[in-house]
């Protein structure tokens, strides 16, 4: 079973991040999209909360699963046995900081391979930080990710 670890922060989750986990499952048996607890960047969301918002964006994808995890993503990938760790790259900028995390990770894990898929074109601009910064200025974030997100940023905003 060829079976890969989409891990990320996915804080919020974006139409990027869903191109990405689609194409991804036409190429693998299985894939575990990993939600990183990844206290260093300050979520908006609990990873709960992003755990949940991956579950609904992704349904009706038969060979996804959806598990927040607290570690490497290296050891995670061998927790869940997983070969192959993809991750997503929008633009030239974000080559360097992947490419370095990559050999990283080999070094790390010899028997883990990193794959880099590129989310389609008209994905290929948008973050999860670029929507929060849009969100919080009261800009429109509808063409960036589901309604349901957007639903729960302006939830969660009143909330605080």
């Amino acid at each position: 079973m060829r079976k890969a670890l989409y891990p990320g922060t996915f804080d919020p989750i974006t139409f990027g991040h869903i191109d990405i986990i689609k194409r991804a499952a036409k190429l693998f048996d299985q894939i575990v999209v990993g939600v990183a607890h990844n206290y260093d960047k300050k979520p908006f969301f609990t990873a709960q909360e992003r755990v949940q918002m991956l579950t609904r964006a992704i349904k009706g994808l038969k060979n996804v699963t959806i598990q927040d995890f607290d570690c490497l993503a290296v050891d995670f990938a061998r927790k869940v046995k997983a070969k192959v760790i993809i991750r997503g790259i929008r633009m030239f900028s974000d080559f360097e900081y992947e490419f370095q995390m990559a050999l990283t990770n080999r070094k790390l894990s010899l028997e883990t391979e990193t794959i880099f898929l590129m989310p389609s074109e008209s994905y290929s601009y948008i973050s999860s930080k670029l929507l929060k910064e849009i969100f919080s200025f009261g800009g429109d974030v509808s063409g960036f990710t589901p309604h349901f997100v957007k639903e729960m940023l302006i939830h969660k905003s009143n909330n605080k």
